[in-house]
Protein backbone atom coordinates (compact mmCIF):
# COMPACT_ATOMS: atom_id res chain seq x y z
CA UNK A 1 0.00 0.00 0.00
CA UNK A 2 1.08 3.51 -0.56
CA UNK A 3 1.38 5.76 2.46
CA UNK A 4 0.10 9.20 1.79
CA UNK A 5 1.20 11.81 4.27
CA UNK A 6 -1.04 14.83 4.56
CA UNK A 7 0.19 17.97 6.22
CA UNK A 8 -2.35 20.55 7.41
CA UNK A 9 -0.87 23.89 8.15
CA UNK A 10 -2.30 26.91 9.91
CA UNK A 11 -2.61 28.59 6.61
CA UNK A 12 -4.82 25.76 5.35
CA UNK A 13 -7.27 26.16 8.27
CA UNK A 14 -7.37 29.85 7.80
CA UNK A 15 -8.19 29.40 4.13
CA UNK A 16 -10.92 26.87 5.00
CA UNK A 17 -12.52 29.27 7.46
CA UNK A 18 -12.18 32.08 5.00
CA UNK A 19 -9.80 33.98 7.25
CA UNK A 20 -6.71 35.86 6.25
CA UNK A 21 -3.31 34.92 7.47
CA UNK A 22 -2.15 34.82 11.06
CA UNK A 23 -2.12 37.92 13.14
CA UNK A 24 -3.91 39.66 15.99
CA UNK A 25 -7.13 40.19 13.95
CA UNK A 26 -7.21 36.53 13.00
CA UNK A 27 -7.05 35.43 16.65
CA UNK A 28 -10.01 37.67 17.65
CA UNK A 29 -12.19 36.27 14.90
CA UNK A 30 -11.38 32.69 15.90
CA UNK A 31 -12.34 33.46 19.54
CA UNK A 32 -15.70 34.95 18.49
CA UNK A 33 -16.51 31.90 16.40
CA UNK A 34 -15.73 29.53 19.28
CA UNK A 35 -17.99 31.52 21.62
CA UNK A 36 -20.89 31.38 19.15
CA UNK A 37 -20.51 27.62 18.76
CA UNK A 38 -20.57 27.13 22.56
CA UNK A 39 -23.75 29.21 22.88
CA UNK A 40 -25.40 27.16 20.15
CA UNK A 41 -24.53 23.92 21.93
CA UNK A 42 -26.01 25.23 25.23
CA UNK A 43 -29.24 26.23 23.45
CA UNK A 44 -29.59 22.79 21.89
CA UNK A 45 -28.94 21.10 25.25
CA UNK A 46 -31.59 23.27 26.94
CA UNK A 47 -34.19 22.38 24.33
CA UNK A 48 -33.44 18.68 24.75
CA UNK A 49 -33.79 18.88 28.55
CA UNK A 50 -37.07 20.82 28.32
CA UNK A 51 -38.43 18.24 25.92
CA UNK A 52 -37.65 15.49 28.40
CA UNK A 53 -39.23 17.33 31.46
CA UNK A 54 -42.20 15.53 32.95
CA UNK A 55 -45.61 17.14 33.35
CA UNK A 56 -46.78 17.96 36.94
CA UNK A 57 -48.47 15.13 38.84
CA UNK A 58 -51.37 15.56 41.29
CA UNK A 59 -52.65 13.66 44.31
CA UNK A 60 -56.31 12.78 43.75
CA UNK A 61 -59.19 10.94 45.38
CA UNK A 62 -62.14 9.38 43.62
CA UNK A 63 -65.43 11.14 44.34
CA UNK A 64 -67.77 8.70 46.08
CA UNK A 65 -70.94 8.76 48.08
CA UNK A 66 -70.79 7.88 51.75
CA UNK A 67 -72.22 8.51 55.21
CA UNK A 68 -71.23 11.45 57.41
CA UNK A 69 -71.66 11.58 61.17
CA UNK A 70 -70.75 14.86 62.87
CA UNK A 71 -70.02 15.16 66.58
CA UNK A 72 -69.35 18.17 68.80
CA UNK A 73 -67.01 17.66 71.74
CA UNK A 74 -67.52 19.43 75.07
CA UNK A 75 -66.30 18.95 78.63
CA UNK A 76 -68.01 19.47 81.96
CA UNK A 77 -68.76 18.01 85.38
CA UNK A 78 -71.39 15.63 86.70
CA UNK A 79 -73.78 16.95 89.34
CA UNK A 80 -76.86 15.67 91.15
CA UNK A 81 -80.17 16.51 89.51
CA UNK A 82 -81.28 18.22 92.73
CA UNK A 83 -78.75 19.28 95.35
CA UNK A 84 -80.02 20.75 98.64
CA UNK A 85 -77.98 22.80 101.12
CA UNK A 86 -79.30 22.30 104.64
CA UNK A 87 -78.73 25.09 107.17
CA UNK A 88 -80.06 26.40 110.47
CA UNK A 89 -82.17 29.47 111.19
CA UNK A 90 -81.08 29.41 114.83
CA UNK A 91 -77.82 30.20 116.55
CA UNK A 92 -76.42 28.00 119.24
CA UNK A 93 -74.06 25.18 120.12
CA UNK A 94 -74.44 21.83 118.38
CA UNK A 95 -75.05 19.11 120.93
CA UNK A 96 -75.10 16.21 118.49
CA UNK A 97 -74.59 15.40 114.80
CA UNK A 98 -76.46 12.25 113.80
CA UNK A 99 -75.24 11.63 110.21
CA UNK A 100 -72.01 11.54 108.23
CA UNK A 101 -70.92 11.77 104.59
CA UNK A 102 -72.38 9.07 102.29
CA UNK A 103 -75.22 8.30 104.74
CA UNK A 104 -78.62 7.81 103.15
CA UNK A 105 -81.35 9.87 104.76
CA UNK A 106 -85.12 10.20 104.43
CA UNK A 107 -87.30 13.26 104.64
CA UNK A 108 -87.69 14.72 108.19
CA UNK A 109 -84.88 12.53 109.55
CA UNK A 110 -82.90 14.35 112.32
CA UNK A 111 -79.45 15.41 111.16
CA UNK A 112 -78.18 17.48 114.09
CA UNK A 113 -79.36 18.92 117.42
CA UNK A 114 -78.74 22.47 118.69
CA UNK A 115 -78.63 23.02 122.47
CA UNK A 116 -82.32 23.61 123.45
CA UNK A 117 -81.87 25.04 126.97
CA UNK A 118 -82.34 28.69 126.02
CA UNK A 119 -85.26 27.78 123.82
CA UNK A 120 -86.96 25.93 126.66
CA UNK A 121 -86.52 28.98 128.90
CA UNK A 122 -88.06 31.15 126.22
CA UNK A 123 -91.08 28.85 126.08
CA UNK A 124 -91.54 29.10 129.86
CA UNK A 125 -91.42 32.91 129.68
CA UNK A 126 -93.92 32.98 126.87
CA UNK A 127 -96.27 30.64 128.73
CA UNK A 128 -96.12 32.85 131.83
CA UNK A 129 -96.79 35.95 129.73
CA UNK A 130 -99.81 34.22 128.23
CA UNK A 131 -101.24 33.40 131.64
CA UNK A 132 -100.73 36.99 132.73
CA UNK A 133 -102.51 38.26 129.62
CA UNK A 134 -105.44 35.94 130.28
CA UNK A 135 -105.69 37.20 133.88
CA UNK A 136 -105.74 40.76 132.57
CA UNK A 137 -108.71 39.80 130.40
CA UNK A 138 -110.61 38.61 133.46
CA UNK A 139 -109.88 41.87 135.29
CA UNK A 140 -110.92 43.95 132.30
CA UNK A 141 -114.11 41.93 131.95
CA UNK A 142 -115.00 42.53 135.61
CA UNK A 143 -114.37 46.24 135.20
CA UNK A 144 -116.70 46.32 132.22
CA UNK A 145 -119.52 44.73 134.25
CA UNK A 146 -118.96 47.15 137.12
CA UNK A 147 -119.02 50.26 134.95
CA UNK A 148 -122.07 49.05 133.07
CA UNK A 149 -124.00 48.50 136.32
CA UNK A 150 -122.99 51.89 137.66
CA UNK A 151 -124.05 53.58 134.42
CA UNK A 152 -127.42 51.80 134.52
CA UNK A 153 -128.14 53.09 138.06
CA UNK A 154 -127.22 56.64 137.11
CA UNK A 155 -129.52 56.58 134.13
CA UNK A 156 -132.42 55.14 136.20
CA UNK A 157 -132.07 57.82 138.90
CA UNK A 158 -131.77 60.48 136.22
CA UNK A 159 -135.05 59.24 134.71
CA UNK A 160 -136.90 59.08 138.01
CA UNK A 161 -135.78 62.56 139.08
CA UNK A 162 -136.77 64.02 135.75
CA UNK A 163 -133.14 64.91 135.02
CA UNK A 164 -132.38 66.58 138.35
CA UNK A 165 -129.92 63.99 139.68
CA UNK A 166 -127.35 62.95 138.93
CA UNK A 167 -126.07 65.90 137.04
CA UNK A 168 -125.29 65.64 133.36
CA UNK A 169 -121.56 65.85 134.10
CA UNK A 170 -121.72 62.84 136.40
CA UNK A 171 -123.79 60.93 133.86
CA UNK A 172 -121.28 61.67 131.09
CA UNK A 173 -118.41 60.48 133.30
CA UNK A 174 -120.17 57.20 134.02
CA UNK A 175 -120.77 56.67 130.33
CA UNK A 176 -117.08 57.37 129.54
CA UNK A 177 -115.87 54.97 132.23
CA UNK A 178 -118.08 52.24 130.77
CA UNK A 179 -116.62 52.73 127.27
CA UNK A 180 -113.09 52.84 128.69
CA UNK A 181 -113.66 49.53 130.44
CA UNK A 182 -114.83 47.94 127.18
CA UNK A 183 -111.69 49.20 125.40
CA UNK A 184 -109.46 47.84 128.14
CA UNK A 185 -111.13 44.46 127.74
CA UNK A 186 -110.38 44.47 124.00
CA UNK A 187 -106.74 45.39 124.69
CA UNK A 188 -106.42 42.59 127.23
CA UNK A 189 -107.79 40.09 124.75
CA UNK A 190 -105.28 41.35 122.12
CA UNK A 191 -102.48 40.82 124.61
CA UNK A 192 -103.60 37.23 124.98
CA UNK A 193 -103.39 36.72 121.20
CA UNK A 194 -99.89 38.25 121.16
CA UNK A 195 -98.74 36.03 124.03
CA UNK A 196 -100.11 32.97 122.27
CA UNK A 197 -98.25 33.89 119.08
CA UNK A 198 -94.99 34.36 120.98
CA UNK A 199 -95.44 31.01 122.69
CA UNK A 200 -96.06 29.37 119.30
CA UNK A 201 -92.90 31.01 117.89
CA UNK A 202 -90.79 29.77 120.76
CA UNK A 203 -92.16 26.26 120.34
CA UNK A 204 -91.38 26.43 116.60
CA UNK A 205 -87.84 27.53 117.37
CA UNK A 206 -87.48 24.59 119.71
CA UNK A 207 -88.58 22.28 116.91
CA UNK A 208 -86.07 23.92 114.55
CA UNK A 209 -83.31 23.22 117.02
CA UNK A 210 -83.45 19.73 115.57
CA UNK A 211 -82.07 20.06 112.02
CA UNK A 212 -83.96 17.66 109.75
CA UNK A 213 -83.51 16.48 106.18
CA UNK A 214 -85.87 18.22 103.72
CA UNK A 215 -85.60 15.42 101.11
CA UNK A 216 -84.69 11.77 100.63
CA UNK A 217 -81.10 11.49 99.48
CA UNK A 218 -77.43 11.02 100.30
CA UNK A 219 -75.20 13.23 102.43
CA UNK A 220 -72.54 14.71 100.14
CA UNK A 221 -71.00 17.15 102.59
CA UNK A 222 -70.95 17.58 106.37
CA UNK A 223 -69.51 20.88 107.53
CA UNK A 224 -70.15 20.80 111.29
CA UNK A 225 -69.01 18.86 114.34
CA UNK A 226 -70.51 18.44 117.83
CA UNK A 227 -69.67 21.39 120.08
CA UNK A 228 -69.37 23.81 117.19
CA UNK A 229 -71.21 27.12 117.49
CA UNK A 230 -73.70 27.92 114.75
CA UNK A 231 -74.04 31.66 114.09
CA UNK A 232 -77.12 32.56 112.04
CA UNK A 233 -77.21 36.27 112.79
CA UNK A 234 -76.61 37.57 109.24
CA UNK A 235 -77.04 34.56 106.95
CA UNK A 236 -78.00 30.92 107.13
CA UNK A 237 -74.92 28.74 107.59
CA UNK A 238 -74.71 25.55 105.52
CA UNK A 239 -74.44 22.46 107.71
CA UNK A 240 -75.02 19.66 105.18
CA UNK A 241 -75.28 19.19 101.41
CA UNK A 242 -77.70 16.47 100.29
CA UNK A 243 -78.07 14.97 96.82
CA UNK A 244 -81.72 14.11 96.37
CA UNK A 245 -81.28 11.25 93.88
CA UNK A 246 -77.96 9.99 92.47
CA UNK A 247 -79.73 7.47 90.22
CA UNK A 248 -80.55 10.37 87.88
CA UNK A 249 -77.78 12.94 87.42
CA UNK A 250 -77.02 15.84 85.12
CA UNK A 251 -73.91 16.75 83.16
CA UNK A 252 -73.17 20.43 82.67
CA UNK A 253 -70.86 21.04 79.69
CA UNK A 254 -69.53 24.13 77.93
CA UNK A 255 -70.06 24.23 74.17
CA UNK A 256 -67.77 26.45 72.08
CA UNK A 257 -69.49 29.30 70.27
CA UNK A 258 -68.41 27.87 66.90
CA UNK A 259 -70.36 24.65 67.61
CA UNK A 260 -73.38 25.89 69.58
CA UNK A 261 -75.41 26.46 66.41
CA UNK A 262 -75.40 22.70 65.78
CA UNK A 263 -76.41 21.70 69.33
CA UNK A 264 -80.10 21.30 70.16
CA UNK A 265 -82.35 19.79 72.84
CA UNK A 266 -82.97 16.07 72.42
CA UNK A 267 -79.72 15.19 70.66
CA UNK A 268 -78.19 11.90 71.84
CA UNK A 269 -74.81 12.16 73.52
CA UNK A 270 -72.14 9.82 74.80
CA UNK A 271 -69.44 10.70 77.31
CA UNK A 272 -66.46 9.23 79.10
CA UNK A 273 -64.91 9.81 82.52
CA UNK A 274 -61.37 9.21 83.67
CA UNK A 275 -62.53 6.83 86.41
CA UNK A 276 -63.67 4.24 83.83
CA UNK A 277 -61.25 4.22 80.85
CA UNK A 278 -62.76 2.75 77.70
CA UNK A 279 -66.33 2.80 79.04
CA UNK A 280 -68.96 5.01 77.41
CA UNK A 281 -72.07 6.41 79.11
CA UNK A 282 -75.20 7.68 77.40
CA UNK A 283 -76.95 11.03 77.92
CA UNK A 284 -79.50 13.33 76.28
CA UNK A 285 -79.41 17.13 75.99
CA UNK A 286 -82.27 18.69 77.98
CA UNK A 287 -81.29 22.38 77.81
CA UNK A 288 -78.97 24.73 75.92
CA UNK A 289 -78.45 28.06 77.66
CA UNK A 290 -79.17 31.25 75.73
CA UNK A 291 -76.68 33.29 77.72
CA UNK A 292 -72.94 32.77 77.29
CA UNK A 293 -70.17 32.24 79.80
CA UNK A 294 -67.23 34.52 79.02
CA UNK A 295 -63.89 33.41 80.35
CA UNK A 296 -61.06 35.91 80.15
CA UNK A 297 -57.45 34.76 79.96
CA UNK A 298 -54.67 37.35 79.94
CA UNK A 299 -52.11 36.49 77.27
CA UNK A 300 -49.91 39.54 77.67
CA UNK A 301 -49.63 42.64 79.75
CA UNK A 302 -51.49 44.69 77.16
CA UNK A 303 -53.88 42.16 75.58
CA UNK A 304 -56.67 39.86 76.69
CA UNK A 305 -58.08 36.79 74.90
CA UNK A 306 -61.73 35.91 75.57
CA UNK A 307 -63.18 32.43 75.12
CA UNK A 308 -66.97 32.39 74.76
CA UNK A 309 -68.92 29.23 75.49
CA UNK A 310 -72.54 28.26 76.12
CA UNK A 311 -73.71 25.92 78.85
CA UNK A 312 -75.70 22.78 78.03
CA UNK A 313 -77.43 20.41 80.47
CA UNK A 314 -77.46 16.67 79.76
CA UNK A 315 -79.59 14.15 81.65
CA UNK A 316 -77.77 10.99 82.73
CA UNK A 317 -79.08 7.70 84.10
CA UNK A 318 -76.97 6.34 86.95
CA UNK A 319 -78.93 3.37 88.24
CA UNK A 320 -75.84 1.45 89.32
CA UNK A 321 -74.45 4.58 91.05
CA UNK A 322 -71.13 4.20 89.21
CA UNK A 323 -70.97 7.92 88.43
CA UNK A 324 -70.27 10.38 91.22
CA UNK A 325 -70.85 14.12 91.60
CA UNK A 326 -67.92 16.25 90.47
CA UNK A 327 -66.47 13.79 87.94
CA UNK A 328 -65.03 15.45 84.84
CA UNK A 329 -66.63 14.14 81.66
CA UNK A 330 -65.83 14.55 77.97
CA UNK A 331 -69.05 14.49 75.96
CA UNK A 332 -69.48 13.74 72.25
CA UNK A 333 -72.75 15.25 70.99
CA UNK A 334 -74.23 13.77 67.82
CA UNK A 335 -75.29 16.85 65.86
CA UNK A 336 -76.01 15.41 62.41
CA UNK A 337 -76.03 12.08 60.58
CA UNK A 338 -76.40 12.08 56.78
CA UNK A 339 -76.33 9.11 54.41
CA UNK A 340 -75.50 8.66 50.72
CA UNK A 341 -73.88 12.06 50.23
CA UNK A 342 -70.77 13.23 48.37
CA UNK A 343 -67.85 13.65 50.77
CA UNK A 344 -64.37 14.96 50.00
CA UNK A 345 -61.23 15.50 52.11
CA UNK A 346 -60.85 18.99 53.49
CA UNK A 347 -57.56 19.23 51.58
CA UNK A 348 -59.55 19.21 48.33
CA UNK A 349 -61.38 22.38 49.39
CA UNK A 350 -58.10 24.09 50.25
CA UNK A 351 -56.30 23.14 47.00
CA UNK A 352 -55.82 25.90 44.43
CA UNK A 353 -54.13 25.20 41.07
CA UNK A 354 -50.87 27.03 40.39
CA UNK A 355 -50.75 29.54 37.56
CA UNK A 356 -48.20 29.35 34.73
CA UNK A 357 -46.17 32.19 36.20
CA UNK A 358 -46.11 30.48 39.60
CA UNK A 359 -44.86 27.16 38.22
CA UNK A 360 -42.22 28.61 35.88
CA UNK A 361 -39.63 28.18 38.57
CA UNK A 362 -40.73 24.67 39.58
CA UNK A 363 -43.78 22.80 40.91
CA UNK A 364 -44.95 23.59 44.43
CA UNK A 365 -46.03 20.66 46.58
CA UNK A 366 -48.84 22.90 47.89
CA UNK A 367 -50.35 23.29 44.44
CA UNK A 368 -49.36 26.92 43.97
CA UNK A 369 -46.49 29.24 44.52
CA UNK A 370 -48.45 31.42 47.00
CA UNK A 371 -47.53 31.78 50.63
CA UNK A 372 -49.29 29.61 53.20
CA UNK A 373 -51.50 32.45 54.40
CA UNK A 374 -52.97 32.89 50.92
CA UNK A 375 -53.74 29.16 50.67
CA UNK A 376 -55.95 28.99 53.78
CA UNK A 377 -59.61 28.58 52.89
CA UNK A 378 -62.44 28.81 55.40
CA UNK A 379 -64.55 25.64 55.29
CA UNK A 380 -67.94 26.73 56.57
CA UNK A 381 -71.38 25.21 56.22
CA UNK A 382 -73.22 26.85 53.30
CA UNK A 383 -70.07 28.39 51.76
CA UNK A 384 -69.67 28.28 47.96
CA UNK A 385 -66.28 27.02 46.78
CA UNK A 386 -64.63 25.24 43.84
CA UNK A 387 -63.23 21.73 43.61
CA UNK A 388 -60.37 21.03 41.20
CA UNK A 389 -60.99 17.98 39.00
CA UNK A 390 -58.31 16.10 37.02
CA UNK A 391 -59.67 15.02 33.63
CA UNK A 392 -58.77 11.87 31.66
CA UNK A 393 -56.55 14.01 29.40
CA UNK A 394 -54.61 15.34 32.38
CA UNK A 395 -56.21 18.78 32.25
CA UNK A 396 -57.52 20.52 35.36
CA UNK A 397 -60.99 22.02 35.66
CA UNK A 398 -62.99 23.58 38.48
CA UNK A 399 -66.42 22.44 39.68
CA UNK A 400 -68.55 24.77 41.87
CA UNK A 401 -69.92 23.17 45.07
CA UNK A 402 -71.76 24.14 48.25
CA UNK A 403 -70.07 23.06 51.47
CA UNK A 404 -72.06 21.11 54.07
CA UNK A 405 -71.25 19.55 57.43
CA UNK A 406 -67.72 18.51 58.31
CA UNK A 407 -66.18 16.16 60.86
CA UNK A 408 -62.83 17.95 60.74
CA UNK A 409 -61.28 15.67 58.11
CA UNK A 410 -64.05 15.15 55.53
CA UNK A 411 -66.75 17.52 54.31
CA UNK A 412 -70.10 17.05 52.58
CA UNK A 413 -70.35 18.84 49.23
CA UNK A 414 -73.29 19.29 46.85
CA UNK A 415 -73.38 20.54 43.27
CA UNK A 416 -75.14 19.91 39.96
CA UNK A 417 -71.85 19.09 38.20
CA UNK A 418 -70.67 16.43 40.65
CA UNK A 419 -70.50 12.87 39.30
CA UNK A 420 -69.31 9.68 41.01
CA UNK A 421 -65.83 8.65 39.90
CA UNK A 422 -64.48 12.16 39.39
CA UNK A 423 -60.81 12.50 40.30
CA UNK A 424 -60.74 15.30 42.89
CA UNK A 425 -57.35 16.94 43.29
CA UNK A 426 -56.11 17.27 46.88
CA UNK A 427 -52.57 18.51 46.14
CA UNK A 428 -49.66 18.63 43.71
CA UNK A 429 -46.85 16.05 43.84
CA UNK A 430 -43.25 17.17 44.18
CA UNK A 431 -41.24 16.57 40.94
CA UNK A 432 -38.87 13.61 40.87
CA UNK A 433 -35.25 14.82 40.63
Amino acid sequence: MTNVETTITTESVDEFLGMPGSGQQSKLKRWALATALAALLLLILSLVLDGNATAPEYATVELKRGDMTVHVTATGNLEPTNEVSVGSELSGILDEVFVDINDKVVKDQPLAQIDPEKLNDAILRSAAALEQARASVLQADATVEQTRASLARFEEVHRLSSGKVPSLAELDTARAESKRAVANLAAARASVSSAEAQLSTDRTNLAKATVRSPVDGVILSRQVEPGQTVAASFNTPTLFVIAEDLAAMKLEVKVDEADVGQVAVGQPTSFTVDAYPGKTFEAVITRVNVGSNTEGAATAATSTSNVISYGAILSVENKNLALRPGMTATASILTSQEQDVFIVPNAALRFQPATESETSGGISIFGSGRDSAAQEVTIGRGARQNLTVLGADGALSEVPVVVGSTDGAWTIVTGDSLLPGMQIVTGAMAPVQ
